[in-house]
């Protein structure tokens, strides 16, 4: 009979300690631009984390867990976003970190989480940000020198065979500068001018008269706002006829707002499919998602979803596939790495060892403005 007890006892421990195990939350810690120059990038990402972890945790969990999240508003600021990285890391023992929004905070914060082995899935879109793969370091944008390819596809196209580059020289601009004049290359179009901003410049026509006498087939700006809606007003300014290429940098409407709709009517950009996805075929296999995306957020927000919104929507989609690996940070980290097809808001994922983006040229739409508004370039 003692020994029956002891069981009973023994087996009602264990019940216990596994109860209280499995209600442990995952901790998810986020990193946004909030406020500052970049608030267009982060705060789309905040709210978008918050809805989606809120309507996790009213059904119950992801697979039966709960989830608490800790955001913080790095301001745009690499050494805050260090700072704050450590904090989720020491203080709030995070299992995971969604962002920064941009790629200087975000090469300034992968020290950090490689040297604490805790996964990073950040929501900016520098190629170098995993490229060369780091071990715990995976990105929801699509790299940037698949936006370029995007473009110079198209430009081949339409037989526009010389480009002028105005990159702002920040992390972003740097990147895609480096990735435009390679890309390119190898798609034979003829780089005839190469002018840079400063991201505090507020006024452009320097470089663009420069460019104005190049002879470029068309012009391709890479940055963030408020740069490009500032290039956008000077060229129409200059009145400079060639087409106007932005980058995915700028695939909010907050680019039309700030550049004007006059201003910016013909510009074309390589965009996900957010943008445009009440223009995709029935049988595209994001367009479900989009549509109950678009449509949450107007419902919480009483606006249209953001595409650099999405880029927190697909991270936690990863973090929601990668949970059936485990809770802890070297589970979720292999089960990020081993997600496939895995349908979201910027594409289809495909992770690998070798691959911690996992997005291809099928991530992007080339969308034209016309009338403030998107449309597909045809």
């Amino acid at each position: 009979m003692r020994k029956l007890t002891v069981f009973l006892a023994s087996a009602a421990l264990l019940l216990l300690s596994t109860t209280v195990f499995a209600s442990e939350p995952l901790r998810i810690g986020a990193l946004f631009s909030v406020t500052g120059p970049a608030s267009f990038l982060g705060e789309p990402d905040r709210i978008t984390l918050e809805m989606l972890v809120k309507e996790a945790n009213a059904k119950g969990g992801i697979k039966g867990t709960k989830v608490e999240l800790i955001i913080y508003d790095t301001q745009g600021d690499p050494s805050k976003a260090v700072q704050l990285a450590t904090k989720l890391i020491k203080n709030d023992k995070v299992s995971v970190i969604v962002g920064p929004s941009t790629t200087g905070e975000t090469m300034a914060v992968i020290p950090v989480v490689e040297k604490e082995k805790i996964p990073l899935i950040s929501c900016a879109a520098g190629i170098k940000i995993t490229d060369p793969v780091k071990r715990y370091v995976f990105k929801t944008p699509a790299n940037d020198h698949v936006a370029a390819e995007k473009i110079f596809n198209y430009m081949a196209a339409k037989k526009q065979k010389s480009a002028a580059l105005l990159t702002v020289t920040d992390g972003f601009g740097s990147s895609g500068r480096e990735q435009l004049k390679d890309m390119a290359r190898k798609k034979g179009i003829n780089i005839v001018a190469d002018e840079t901003y400063g991201p505090k410049d507020t006024d452009m026509t320097a470089q663009l008269t420069k460019i104005k006498g190049s002879k470029a087939d068309a012009i391709i700006c890479w940055g963030t706002n408020p740069g490009p809606a500032i290039v956008t007003r000077n060229v129409k300014q200059l009145g400079i006829k060639i087409p106007l290429y932005q980058s995915h940098g700028v695939a909010s409407k907050k680019y039309i707002e700030l550049a004007g709709n006059e201003n910016a009517e013909g510009v074309m950009l390589p965009a996900g499919k957010l943008a445009v996805y009440d223009k995709l075929k029935a049988s595209d296999p994001q367009l479900k998602l989009l549509k109950d995306y678009d449509r949450a957020y107007k419902k919480e927000f009483k606006v249209e979803a953001s595409t650099f919104g999405g880029y927190a929507y697909d991270s936690f989609l990863l973090i929601s596939k990668a949970l059936g690996k485990g809770t802890s940070p070297e589970q979720l980290r292999d089960g990020l790495e081993e997600v496939k097809k895995l349908v979201s808001i910027s594409g289809i994922y495909n992770m690998s060892p070798t691959e911690h983006n996992g997005l291809d040229l099928n991530a992007f739409e080339m969308v034209k403005i016309i009338k403030g508004d998107w449309s597909l370039a045809k």
